[in-house]
């Protein structure tokens, strides 16, 4: 977003290969929309609306309905900072307010964070309705544990990389979680948090992975 102002005049590079040569224009689609997840109901979000909003264009959110309320704060902080009304909407539901955007003729494109299932579906009835589709799935990172690793701090520290900042964990648990340590090294106990994790609500000290908010510097440092 810093970029947006000089990024919306445009470029052009020529010679970016053989025979090719590169440019980008500024060509608003008109109404956009973006169906989001419910372990990020505020920083996914924002990967697009703010950037589909400063390039013209209206915006409809569909987020999570396990997690509403964050997107209904930004709604109304756009309406106290003086967007117009209309150019940013959320819309609350299920599958079929998630249809309904995917089949609407008056929305050109779609963008989508969720699970690799649900993306292909996203992906495949948006193509099919004529609209423009970003449908990111999956984010599985995988941890790969070399023959010479330190065991106990490689689980240490893949423990604290799959729990910490629980807030997000149903996301980093899945993005860590497949790690394959070499089989003549590997016991039941490599697998296991440190002693001194713990998890928690987070309110009283001590508490190492909390499910709400990230650790503490206190809290984090005593996984590492």
């Amino acid at each position: 977003m810093c970029g947006i102002a000089q990024a919306s005049k445009g470029e052009y590079s020529a010679g970016a290969s053989t025979g090719v040569d590169v440019h980008t224009i500024r060509q608003p689609l008109g109404v956009v929309a973006g169906i989001t997840p419910f372990n990020f109901p505020a920083m996914v979000p924002f990967w697009m609306h703010p950037v589909a909003i400063a390039t013209g264009n209206a915006f409809i959110l569909k987020p999570s309905e396990r997690d509403p309320s964050a997107s209904n704060l930004v709604a109304r902080l756009y309406a106290e900072a003086g967007l117009p009304d209309g150019v940013f909407n959320v819309v609350h539901g299920d599958k079929v307010a998630v249809d309904a955007i995917l089949d609407h003729p008056g929305i050109a494109a779609v963008s989508f964070v969720g699970s690799t299932p649900i993306a292909r579906y996203v992906q495949e009835r948006a193509i099919a309705a004529g609209k423009r589709v970003q449908a990111l799935g999956g984010a599985n990172n995988h941890a790969v544990v070399m023959p010479d690793a330190d065991m106990a701090f490689a689980a240490a520290q893949i423990s604290a990389g799959a729990f910490g900042s629980a807030g997000s964990g149903a996301w980093r648990c899945r993005s860590r979680s497949p790690w394959a340590p070499p089989p003549s090294r590997s016991s039941p106990s490599s697998a296991r948090p440190p002693r001194r994790s713990s998890s928690g609500p987070g309110t009283p000290r001590g508490w190492t992975w909390d499910p709400s908010s990230p650790p503490s510097p206190a809290a984090a440092s005593s996984t590492t």
